[in-house]
């Protein structure tokens, strides 16, 4: 059957990309400019993605569900995908360093989600996991559309993607919150007049789709510390670090401070708390309230993120429905704690207070 929806998600927000053209020089500028050009092109073609992209028929699925299976396909700077296929699941390593990243990064967050949750690939069912490197000429992004996961090359302004656990994380999460919630979490149709494009027919948008946002930069985060042996204290939290240029910032987001532009880069309006929120915010913006949430209950916990605060998270955001509120999400994830650990234990209260503390509940 059908996918529910499609949505082309982004690793690197067009907002990012406009603010640091804006203060580029005229080379930079224009590099930058053509990015941006890129990436709006791409969302017009959400729609031929979609009607590819779909789930396994329930007579395909059998007691023995593989875990997974991974392919790499090579797009040759070229946008027509998925591209020649260059790497298997069980393949020895090529000589294409990007092909090598993404199949072992894939695989590293594959086995995060097998190992820790029991989910058998993306839909839970072993489905082919595939991913295209190369993609346009030079392209700046990295993106899951629906189908697969896709990556360019980058410039000297922005790249580096195929060697960023946490962004292949990110996007692959995208992934398992399609198959996830049905219907997609905070995906919109856009009305017709106000389309940048005809074909760009869904979006992102508001509090659910922030938290949409939010689900992908925590499992990304806790996919990095997981693969590096970190705890809460250890990690960096920081997402995409090292993707842009020195000049530009260290990190595209941080959970440990959002908004942070010493940690993060010279214009990040990330928001921290409810204080800052306003309706129609970018949900790249506004996702950091839950971000922030999430990495207070797990400071406060101590040891591995993904003990005890992850497992909550994954199950409360499956019972969401795809129009969930902030709120939504912290009464799931309480509740959740609640029925977890008791009402009264730490756990549960260490999940309320960074609710609270984010001023989501008072």
């Amino acid at each position: 059957m059908k996918s529910a929806y499609c949505c082309v998600c982004f690793a690197v927000p067009s907002k990012l990309l406009r603010k640091l053209a804006e203060n580029a020089e005229e080379t930079g500028r224009h590099a930058l400019h053509g990015h941006i050009h890129k990436t709006a092109h791409i969302r017009t073609q959400r729609s031929a993605w979609a009607a590819r992209a779909i789930t396994a028929p329930a007579a395909q699925v059998v007691q023995s569900v593989p875990k997974y299976r991974r392919s790499v396909f090579d797009a040759g700077t070229g946008t027509e995908l998925p591209g020649k296929p260059v790497r298997d699941e069980g393949d020895k390593p090529i000589k294409d360093l990007a092909a090598n990243q993404a199949y072992d990064n894939t695989g590293i967050a594959l086995d995060f989600y097998l190992k820790i949750f029991g989910r058998s690939s993306i839909d839970n069912r072993g489905m082919r996991v595939e991913s295209a490197v190369h993609f346009g000429e030079n392209f700046g992004n990295a993106m899951w559309t629906g189908e697969r996961m896709v990556y360019g090359d980058g410039d000297q302004h922005v790249g580096g993607f195929t060697a960023a656990l946490d962004i292949i994380a990110h996007e692959l999460t995208h992934g398992v919150m399609q198959y996830l919630i049905p219907g997609g979490l905070g995906v919109v149709r856009i009305p017709l007049k106000d389309r940048e494009f005809k074909e760009q027919t869904h979006a992102l948008k508001g509090q659910s789709g922030a938290l949409n946002e939010s689900f992908s930069d925590i499992f990304g985060s806790m996919v990095k510390q997981w693969h590096a042996g970190q705890n809460v204290t250890q990690a960096s939290w920081l997402l995409g670090e090292h993707m842009l240029a020195p000049q530009y910032g260290r990190a595209i987001r941080s959970l440990k401070d959002p908004g942070n532009r010493k940690l993060t880069w010279y214009e990040d309006e990330q928001f921290k708390s409810m204080d800052q929120y306003a309706d129609g915010a970018d949900v790249h913006d506004s996702s950091g309230i839950p971000n922030h949430a999430f990495y207070l209950a797990a400071k406060e916990l101590g040891g591995f993120s993904w003990e005890k605060v992850g497992p909550i998270w994954y199950e409360a955001f499956a019972k969401l429905k795809p129009k969930a509120s902030f709120l939504d999400a912290a009464r799931a994830t309480s509740r959740v704690a609640s029925l977890r650990f008791g009402s009264k234990s730490k756990e549960c209260k260490a999940v309320t207070s960074a609710w609270q503390a984010v001023k989501v509940i008072s």
